[in-house]
């Protein structure tokens, strides 16, 4: 369902900017091409996660069907020796405890199979609604400030520098607080949500002398540490926050453009439901 919803996405932009091509602007076009990448690196990132959960699913699913082989064998040989009337006396006792035991590993794997697909059939389910509240909660926010994105199993709340800081402050706008107070309402209600703040800058060092920062670092660090306050002084339980910075080392855009130097300016909140069951069948493998 997922593949199909990015393949469809990605057609629809792809459609979009053929049809388009003619009159759309250069700064449309970097928009469609921005949120293709994004579309594309979400999918990356949600295939990758879904290739480690299906390699463990289909380890157990070897290990089944070679229990499944060991059990028809034992069987043949029961058969067998019982169609040619052998005693076989200790040796037939054996063979059947040997099957028992095979049926009884067989069921096990199969309870902590379904268990597994259970749990992450629920993760699924938790993340994407809490995408849709947090959609929801920050609607009236322009899309190019702020975006709401699903990677790798978590909610990814990025929100742009322009929404949120003048160039080089770590004090947060007004509008950007209104936009942290509207999330912290949504998280205050999810009580089973971690919350990431990730601090990201351009690639452009920070003025000399500047106070209480040496580098890039002090200041994605320090916007990171402003947001984790507004939204724990709205309610959000401080043990579930933590601030980083990034600095300039993780960027959406390499280029040297001024365009792709304020898409690197960012904040995000990454948010994570705990998965303590699905870490627990995982540790008892």
């Amino acid at each position: 369902m997922k593949k199909q919803f990015y393949r469809a996405s990605l057609l629809l932009l792809v459609g979009t900017m053929s049809l388009s091509s003619c009159v759309v602007s250069k700064k449309k076009y970097d928009d469609l091409m921005t949120r293709k990448n994004a579309l594309e690196l979400d999918k990356s990132d949600l295939e990758q996660q879904k290739s480690a959960l299906e390699n463990e699913k289909a380890q157990l699913e070897q290990e089944r069907a070679e229990l499944e082989r060991q059990k028809a064998e034992y069987q043949q040989s029961l058969q067998q020796a019982l169609k040619e009337g052998k005693a076989l006396g200790d040796n037939l006792n054996m063979s059947k405890s040997q099957i028992d035991k095979l049926n009884a590993d067989l069921k096990a794997r199969e309870q902590r199979l379904a268990e597994l697909q259970r749990i992450l059939d629920e993760k699924d389910k938790a993340v994407n609604a809490l995408r849709s509240k947090v959609s929801n909660a920050l609607l009236g926010f322009n899309d190019k400030d702020l975006t709401v994105n699903i990677r790798n199993g978590k909610v990814y709340v990025s929100l742009a520098e322009q929404l949120l800081f003048n160039s080089g402050s770590t004090k947060v706008d007004p509008k950007g607080v209104e936009a942290l107070k509207k999330l912290a309402a949504v998280l205050k209600e999810q009580q089973d949500v971690n919350v990431v703040v990730e601090g990201h800058t351009d690639d452009v060092p920070i003025a000399r002398g500047t106070v209480g920062m040496q580098d890039n670092w002090d200041l994605s660090v320090l916007r990171a540490t402003e947001i984790t306050r507004i939204i724990t002084q709205a309610g959000v339980q401080p043990d579930r926050v933590t601030p980083s910075g990034r600095s300039l080392y993780v960027p959406l855009d390499e280029a040297k453009t001024k365009e792709a130097r304020q898409k690197n300016r960012r904040t995000e909140i990454i948010l994570t439901p705990k998965l303590d069951e699905l870490f627990q069948i995982l540790e008892s493998a």
